[in-house]
């Protein structure tokens, strides 16, 4: 039971760290929802400013990257479903929407009243120009995973061939010129050694 002034919304997000990724994968080295959101933040970000810079846009790079650091939270609650699981059939996509919107809703509650409209900005995408900086976080949600199976592949792990491929399609079909310049500037240092990036 919750006591007078006690608000439980900062111990659940550490909580993060205890969710893994992958749950279907074999993995050399586990992955936690903590570690992605915060690279899928990185991401958000550079993506932001590359449009901005390379692309003539002006979009709020750090309002991408709040988003996209929150963007998972409610697997806080479900867990990380995996995506073969998540994406198998309309109806599933559906239910777990909704459990997703009603698990984002109970962690909102867990903060102080007049702290509330301030996150619920921030989980549910609710500023003006959300909708189009959600483009840009599905986009760094996308890189992150690519990355992971960069990662893994690099190890030795051809578990992660299949998923490699495809989250390269993904993004491809994204058709963003940010994520292009992402792929052929910043990617590439993924599959060198610590001393191959010096």
């Amino acid at each position: 039971m919750k006591n007078k002034g006690q608000y439980h919304f900062c111990a659940m997000l550490s909580r993060m760290k205890y969710i893994t990724r992958w749950g279907l994968m074999n993995n050399t080295k586990s992955e936690n929802i903590s570690e992605h959101s915060l690279q899928t933040a990185f991401f958000a970000h550079i993506l932001a400013v590359i449009e901005n810079k390379r692309f003539g846009k002006s979009l709020n790079p750090e309002r991408c990257a709040l988003l996209a650091m929150y963007h998972d939270c409610s697997e806080i609650f479900t867990g990380d479903l995996p995506t073969p699981v998540k994406y198998f059939d309309p109806q599933i996509i559906s239910a777990y929407k909704n459990v997703e919107r009603i698990s984002e809703e109970k962690l909102v509650s867990m903060l102080p009243e007049d702290l509330r409209e301030e996150y619920s900005s921030v989980l549910f995408f609710e500023q003006d120009g959300d909708e189009e900086l959600k483009k840009y976080v599905k986009a760094a949600d996308k890189l992150s995973a690519l990355v992971k199976c960069i990662e893994e592949l690099r190890m030795g792990n051809d578990e992660f061939k299949k998923a490699k491929e495809s989250t390269e399609n993904a993004l491809t079909e994204m058709d963003m010129p940010c994520v292009e310049v992402f792929m052929e500037e910043l990617l590439p240092s993924f599959y060198l050694s610590l001393d191959e990036q010096e």
